[in-house]
């Protein structure tokens, strides 16, 4: 559900960056007494697991299309919401920068769609209602399914209104609309089923950290080696080699955009703040489609059409890895910055 700078006018693409920037300084001002020695490390893993997760689509039957999880619910639930976001802004930022994965002026926009609405509404107002104390594993199924599924949905009709509103795509309201729900439904819904696995494998290693995170309360003394060794496994596993298995079918917002439009991607204008933004992003996109770059860049695997699948390519595992290792890097960098620092008596 990454947007591409083609769906969004600079006016409303310029108003979610200052929405996003405002989230995050108000994030980051409230984080500050929660982020501590073992909340920072678990950040990262967390970002580098998202990060790596995303890069496997899996198919839609039926549909010709894909999906792949958000990742903002699962951060959620492990570190609370605002860690959630500070964390889902960070696996954005360098997948737009580093990997051309979303546009630079929709940025703003994709961290507030896939960050946002599960952090601050699914969260709070289906998952913690549901879950209660986090011990009944029936009861934590049942919420991180519901929270994911609404929380895409809102992210999913929020991609809508912003192409809506910006009035450069031509596209349709309601077929538009009727097109990203019901896909982003059945997304939402192995969303869950994927959330709710990772976060009974934490629960069984570590319960205090799903209270810590419900309660807002730093993390202190509890050792996590053992849950961030798995996670990071888990990350180097899913990056460097399950990545060659994502499904080739385009993702649910590009199937969306061609169920309303009879077009497979819609072109940016080359001139302006659009044409600025792609130059930028040419420059700084290392692996361009999560593959090495190319004079061609629809040899991206996720284009390929199903002959290519499955993609077994150093490109994509590089990719994997390095993708993963810059979102952890990045996230424990600015978690470290937004943390208060201990005065010295």
């Amino acid at each position: 559900m990454h947007m591409a700078d083609a769906l969004l006018s600079p006016v409303v693409g310029g108003a979610f960056w200052v929405a996003t920037a405002g989230a995050i300084a108000w994030c980051a001002k409230k984080e500050q007494k929660e982020i501590d020695d073992r909340k920072v490390p678990l950040m990262g893993v967390m970002g580098a697991f998202i990060f790596a997760a995303q890069m496997i689509n899996f198919t839609i039957p039926g549909t010709g299309s894909s999906g792949h999880i958000g990742g903002g619910m699962l951060l959620a639930i492990l570190l609370g919401p605002r860690a959630a976001f500070l964390t889902i802004a960070s696996v954005l930022v360098v997948q737009a920068l580093f990997f051309a994965d979303g546009g630079l002026l929709a940025l703003g926009c994709n961290i507030f769609n896939l960050g946002f609405f599960p952090c601050f509404l699914a969260y709070p107002l289906l998952y913690k209602p549901i879950a209660g104390s986090g011990r009944n594993q029936r009861r934590i199924v049942a919420g991180a399914i519901l929270a994911s599924i609404v929380g895409l949905q809102l992210g999913a009709a929020g991609v809508v209104l912003a192409t809506v509103l910006s009035d450069v795509s031509a596209l349709p309201l309601q077929t538009f609309l009727w097109a990203m729900l019901p896909i982003h439904l059945a997304i939402g819904l192995v969303e869950g089923v994927i959330t709710a696995m990772v976060v009974i494998f934490v629960r069984q290693a570590r319960p205090e950290i799903l209270d810590c995170a419900a309660g807002g309360r730093p993390l202190g003394a509890l050792p996590i080696a053992k849950v961030l060794a798995g996670l990071a496994v888990a990350t180097v596993l899913t990056g460097g080699v399950f990545s060659w298995f994502a499904s080739t079918y385009p993702d649910g917002l590009e199937w969306s955009i061609e169920q309303a439009s009879g077009k497979g991607e819609l072109a940016a204008p080359v001139e302006g703040i659009h044409g600025l933004f792609a130059g930028f992003q040419e420059k700084t996109a290392l692996l361009p489609g999560y593959t090495f770059k190319t004079g061609d860049q629809e040899s991206d695997v996720h284009r390929a059409g199903p002959s290519a699948w499955p993609a077994v390519d150093s490109g994509t595992t590089v990719a994997g890895l390095v993708g993963g290792g810059l979102t952890l890097l990045l996230t424990i960098v600015l978690a470290l910055l937004f943390r208060k620092r201990q005065r010295i008596p």
